[in-house]
């Protein structure tokens, strides 16, 4: 489990590289400020959990169980639901899909706590 979310780690950071050039570069002058600003957020948080994954993946090798691979799994649909809907409203302008964005910070949330229980437990 460990070279998964390792793996997953580094393809959300290719992926949020990639994002954040192409929006400093081909999204610059055709969003308004405030739909840049929001796609921007959405890199932000992307590279902290790419991050994160690579963290969880270090984690599964040293104490592995459910709770770390559950964390693991938490990252990445955090990822996929907050910075996806952000990367969604900013290019589609649908504000409908800042609903689901909350979700994401959840799933980081719980993904956080998780982490912290699996290296914490005995």
């Amino acid at each position: 489990m460990d070279r998964l979310f390792f793996a997953l780690g580094a393809l959300s950071a290719l992926i949020g590289v990639a994002a954040g050039a192409f929006g400093a570069h081909s999204l610059r002058d055709r969003l308004a400020p405030e739909l840049l600003a929001v796609f921007e957020t959405g890199v932000r948080y992307q590279m902290y959990h790419a991050l994160a994954l690579l963290a969880v993946a270090w984690a599964a090798s040293r104490w592995p169980g459910g709770a770390t691979s559950l964390a693991g799994w938490l990252m990445v649909a955090g990822t996929v639901l907050f910075s996806g809907s952000l990367y969604a409203l900013s290019l589609s302008g649908a504000r409908v899909l800042g609903a689901i964005t909350p979700l994401g910070g959840l799933a980081w949330l719980a993904g956080w706590a998780l982490l912290a229980y699996s290296v914490l437990r005995p």
